[in-house]
């Protein structure tokens, strides 16, 4: 039996980061990522600071507490701004349209003047330790179902640092993707169900991409999503690149908040108090364990120390996700404040080595009664101290139910601990850019060349162009929409051919290992004016196309020599015809004009692709009555 979720009170917002088509919002540098070793590398901590109010953000904070050191990859096109060594530059004028022209498409009323705030994150993502954000427009909205959707603000901001790697004490980034604009769209927290979300940012990506000034592909486009129940809390999950999985994510993120409640109500029937932060030393109770992680830790020097959470029995291994229990999320926080490898708790031992005397002997030095839980960690002791701390505070958060948090997106949907969900005074203003006026005339001409809106675009790509509705849609989302439509002006030929050479040719290419990412549009462009000027036909685009693909310097013209496409003449054809009629003349006067399939087999494999099926056939029929009249 499902959820009902509206009962459950649930409330999601999200946002879309959507990457700009232009070079980097701060300086000139192109805006593309770097595959090739790095030309250098600098190392940086960074700390947290007071805001314009004189507090402290709790998320910078929480990062801080981890003590990473950040190193950074420097490629060539990062300059001193990406380095933090000279102030930011005016801000990208382009990428400033491209921003008014989303707000414009999602009905939003641009500011007067635009203003530049720096906020205040310190992951490592950002060289400054700041995130340069311009609010934009406020006040949009979009229809999905027939239903409005709010949409509070859009910003342009710049993209983060590039992960590449991370450590227990370093944190590798590269510096390629930071600066490239980012347009912010946020939306209200009016959805209460999990598959509406992903609609909307559906919709939402559709009219970004008809702008044809967004990047495309893996990476380019991310979702926030904001989520809550009624007696939880609101968390952030960060990184949604698959459209497919917010759902899921959503319906995980309900049923680990709902988990976390069971809990907290089991705690306070058991009328469980404070967890205090007393650890003891039991080395000595493993000193010879089965348990390899112990006695390696015990080895190279380290101890293994032990908490109690009093009447915390049974609880840690209560599933909150799929595969993950409470107890994951205690070693979550361990791991990232203590960087240490993970944790024990007495929920699931006897087990991993670990005796039952050895359990018996743990739970008697802790004085743990029968309803208490005990985790313990073996690592270096200041290390298993870090961890320890940080496992007794979020336990000490279960008391309360669900803490508000910043969780990361896994792959299979569920999510897991960043760090606390930023405070609202982490924004304070950017002294090295002044304000920016958006003047009418600015918009004006915005307005002008706003693009469809892509429902618009659909119906006309079907009356228009006689394309199926499947077809008009899936050519309506592609990047290549506007290169359909200038072949299809240019070279009037088959919409429908050109639509599914580009939305389907091209992608069963790619299974089958070529490398279409070769093909420009000079070389799809090329092929169909030969198809116009029937120099080939519609059989043979797939061979050229993977042959183009592999030599994309060569000519399409060179490619059809090496073929052996080059078109046949009509006077050709109508010879080539007559030939195999007449070396097939007995077969034509035994079954009449019932030889035409016999023959029309003959015929297609002499020809390869050189001529239209439709012109042989026409031909072949006029022939064989021509040789049974006579």
């Amino acid at each position: 039996m499902g959820l009902n979720y509206e009962k459950l009170g649930l409330r999601v917002g999200f946002e879309i980061h959507q990457e700009l088509g232009t070079h980097k919002l701060f300086c000139n540098c192109p805006s593309e990522l770097r595959d090739e070793e790095p030309l250098l590398e600098v190392k940086r901590r960074l700390r947290p600071t007071q805001s314009e109010l004189g507090k402290v953000d709790r998320a910078a904070l929480a990062e801080a507490i981890k003590g990473k050191v950040f190193r950074y990859q420097v490629t060539d096109n990062v300059c001193l701004v990406e380095l933090d060594g000279e102030p930011p530059h005016p801000v990208n004028e382009e990428a400033l349209d491209i921003a008014l022209e989303a707000a414009l498409l999602l009905n939003a009323k641009p500011l007067d003047e635009v203003h530049t705030m720096r906020k205040i994150v310190i992951d490592g993502s950002n060289t400054c330790g700041f995130q340069r954000t311009i609010l934009v427009a406020t006040d949009g909205h979009v229809e999905v179902n027939g239903k409005r959707f709010r949409i509070p603000t859009i910003c342009l901001e710049e993209d983060a640092a590039r992960k590449m790697g991370e450590g227990a004490e370093l944190i590798d980034y590269r510096l390629d993707r930071l600066g490239i604009p980012l347009v912010e769209i946020a939306t209200g927290p009016d959805f209460s169900a999990p598959y509406t979300p992903a609609k909307a940012a559906l919709y939402i990506g559709q009219l970004l991409r008809a702008t044809g000034k967004v990047k495309r592909g893996i990476g380019t486009i991310r979702q926030d999503i904001n989520i809550s129940i009624a007696g939880g809390a609101r968390q952030e999950i960060k990184g949604v690149q698959e459209l497919t999985l917010i759902s899921t994510v959503i319906e995980r993120e309900v049923q680990r908040q709902l988990a976390l409640l069971e809990i907290r109500d089991e705690l306070r029937r058991r009328r469980a108090g404070k967890v205090t932060k007393r650890m003891i030393d039991v080395t000595n109770v493993f000193s010879k364990s089965g348990s390899r992680v112990i006695r390696e830790a015990i080895g190279a020097g380290g101890a293994v120390l032990a908490v109690k959470l009093p009447k915390f029995a049974g609880l840690l291994g209560k599933e909150l996700q799929p595969g993950r229990r409470f107890g994951t999320e205690l070693a979550d926080c361990a791991r990232l404040y203590g960087k240490v490898g993970g944790l024990f708790h007495t929920d699931e031992l006897p087990g991993y080595g670990i005796s039952q005397e050895e359990v018996d002997r743990l739970r008697k030095i802790t004085d743990a009664a029968e309803g208490d839980a005990v985790v313990f960690i073996a690592d270096v002791k200041e290390k298993a101290e870090a961890g320890l701390n940080a496992v007794v505070d979020r336990a000490n958060q279960a008391l309360d139910g669900v803490p508000e948090e910043t969780r990361r997106a896994l792959p299979d949907g569920n999510t897991e601990f960043m760090r606390p969900l930023p405070g609202a005074g982490r924004l304070y203003p950017e002294t090295d850019i002044g304000p920016i006026p958006i003047t009418r005339d600015r918009l004006n001409k915005i307005r002008k060349r706003l693009p469809e809106l892509p429902e618009q675009k659909v119906k006309r790509f079907i009356k228009e162009y006689d394309l199926s509705q499947d077809l008009a849609r899936r050519i309506t989302l592609s990047e290549n929409v506007g290169l359909f439509e200038e072949i299809v002006k240019k070279y009037r030929v088959d919409p429908t051919l050109v639509a599914s050479t580009l939305e389907e040719t091209l992608v069963s290419l790619r299974r089958d290992g070529v490398p279409v990412e070769n093909l420009n549009k000079k070389h799809l462009a090329d092929t169909f004016k030969l198809l116009s000027l029937r120099k080939i036909t519609r059989e043979p685009i797939p061979q050229i196309l993977s042959t183009l693909a592999r030599k994309p310097r060569e000519k399409v013209e060179k490619i059809l020599d090496e073929l052996g496409l080059k078109a046949m003449s009509i006077r050709e054809l109508e010879g080539m015809v007559s030939g195999i009629v007449d070396n097939n003349i007995e077969i034509v006067r035994e079954q009449g004009e019932n030889s035409h399939k016999i023959l029309m087999g003959i015929l297609m494999r002499e020809v390869r692709g050189r001529a239209d099926g439709k012109k042989v056939s026409e031909i072949l029929r006029e022939k064989i009555k021509s040789r049974l009249k006579g």
